[in-house]
């Protein structure tokens, strides 16, 4: 005679699974809306400007030599992924997190493949690669940038990307260039190493911030976020690890995880200093940056950190470009292409179809579970008593700040799927909050949307 043991799932955390599942499909059903609006819009009077709303993208199912590698990729992930981040020594962790996150984005990269997906995407006339040759002399480009910011200038105004950021952008790659790696090959190869080195950024700051256990939980879920898809191959991948890294030197100064928190929070600053010179709308990375230094309890670390980021901004200052006239011309050149037809009404809501794309349904349900917590969370920060999940709580609230705020401002009207990249990086570890044992479900999930969305768009920029 046998007996059977059966195992009972409290009330409430079935409650809470299913909340997760309804989130999710609110998050799916918000896409399809999206889409469909978008269609009508795009199709009655072209005013979107993209073609496969929300998305910059086209509609071309394809397969392609990355296919193999990305499916096993994925397959890997899911089935080892949360075994591995539990057990696995931090520093290998790190770096297992690094390379994986490389490996599922060259594979998905390559989906389109190697000219297509990586070796031509920084060529097109509207990226940093087309004006090289217009930096031979850094000193006068510098001091006349701003000259050419409007379209009116005629042949001589900046390319999209270029006029749509301060200088430090396209002097990335003008300093590929110069060290003999140019051409759009060695600039995606750097964008795609540099960007998946946000996985470990980010590792390292929750470690620090939270704790261990939430960063391994969060691992799995770093390495195959579907924002792969867009850091595979843009310059915005590029920019969110930088913030990404600033950010989480900071942690290291604020918690003092690190053997030199001065040094940390000084070269915190300079990074922060380089992520504003390289995007305008990255200064709101300042608000998780605030989080992380509420969370800590802290402001030692501020001083240096602002040092070392006026220390960039006297440097481009004193170089001859002016950020807050660049800023203003920017506006200007805005409204003079695509965002002057654009509907703010569609876009306020269809960015937010965007995020769920870039951070997929996991996150969706994770930050269902961070809303739900917060106000007890924001409390027990507040008097000093916050758990590991308090504090990613707000870390994660701070990140949905800086987006929304992005969103609400109007100078995010499409094309978020690639320029938030550098929020969507802190609302992935959303999805450690979920149960454990649904972490492969969901990141199979993660997966799929991911393979979907390569395989069957063509995605823009």
């Amino acid at each position: 005679m046998t007996t059977r043991v059966t195992t009972r799932v409290p009330s409430g955390r079935r409650a809470a699974r299913r909340a997760d599942l309804l989130a999710a499909a609110l998050g799916a059903l918000l896409v399809v809306l999206a889409a469909v609006v978008g269609t009508v819009i795009q199709h009655a009077n072209g005013s979107l400007r993209v073609n496969w709303p929300p998305l910059y993208a086209s509609w071309s199912p394809h397969l392609g030599p990355g296919t193999p590698a990305a499916l096993a990729v994925a397959v890997l992930v899911i089935a080892y992924g949360p075994p591995l981040a539990a057990r696995l020594p931090w520093r290998v962790l790190v770096l297992a997190g690094w390379l994986g996150s490389m490996a599922w984005t060259w594979s998905l990269a390559l989906i389109d493949g190697w000219g297509t997906g990586v070796a031509r995407r920084l060529t097109t006339e509207y990226e940093y690669l087309t004006v090289i040759r217009r930096f031979d002399h850094l000193g006068p480009a510098l001091r006349d940038f701003t000259h050419h910011l409007l379209l009116h200038r005629g042949p001589d105004s900046w390319p999209a990307h270029v006029a749509g950021h301060p200088p430090a952008a396209v002097l990335t790659f003008v300093g590929l260039d110069r060290i003999g790696l140019g051409g759009g090959a060695w600039a995606g190869t750097w964008c795609i190493t540099l960007g998946t080195s946000a996985t470990a950024a980010v590792l390292v700051a929750l470690r620090a911030l939270a704790d261990e256990t939430t960063a391994r939980r969060a691992a799995p879920f770093l390495v195959l976020a579907p924002a792969a898809v867009w850091v595979g191959t843009s310059a915005d991948g590029y920019f969110a690890a930088v913030a990404a890294w600033a950010l989480a030197l900071l942690t290291l100064a604020a918690t003092r995880s690190v053997r030199a928190p001065s040094a940390a929070a000084l070269a915190a600053g300079l990074l922060f200093g380089l992520t504003c010179y390289l995007s305008y709308g990255l200064t709101l990375m300042a608000l998780i940056a605030a989080a992380v230094l509420l969370v800590s309890r802290t402001a030692r670390p501020l001083p240096l950190a602002l040092a070392g980021a006026a220390a960039v901004a006297l440097v481009f200052t004193l170089a001859g470009f002016d950020w807050w006239e660049g800023y203003r011309l920017l506006v200007e050149r805005y409204y003079q292409g695509a965002a002057a037809v654009r509907p703010y009404a569609y876009w306020i809501w269809g960015n937010l179809a965007c995020t769920v794309l870039i951070t997929g349904l996991a996150s969706v349900a994770g930050l269902r579970r961070v809303l739900a917590a917060a106000p007890p969370a924001l409390r027990r920060l507040r008097h000093g008593q916050a758990a590991a999940d308090d504090r990613l709580a707000a870390v994660v609230l701070a990140a949905l700040a800086a987006l929304l705020a992005a969103d609400l401002s109007g100078m995010s009207k499409a094309e978020t799927e690639r320029i938030w990249l550098p929020f969507a990086v802190w609302l992935l570890p959303a999805a450690a909050l979920l149960p454990a044992a649904r972490h492969r479900h969901w990141l199979a999930a993660q997966a799929v949307l991911a393979l979907l969305v390569n395989h069957l768009l063509y995605t823009g920029w």
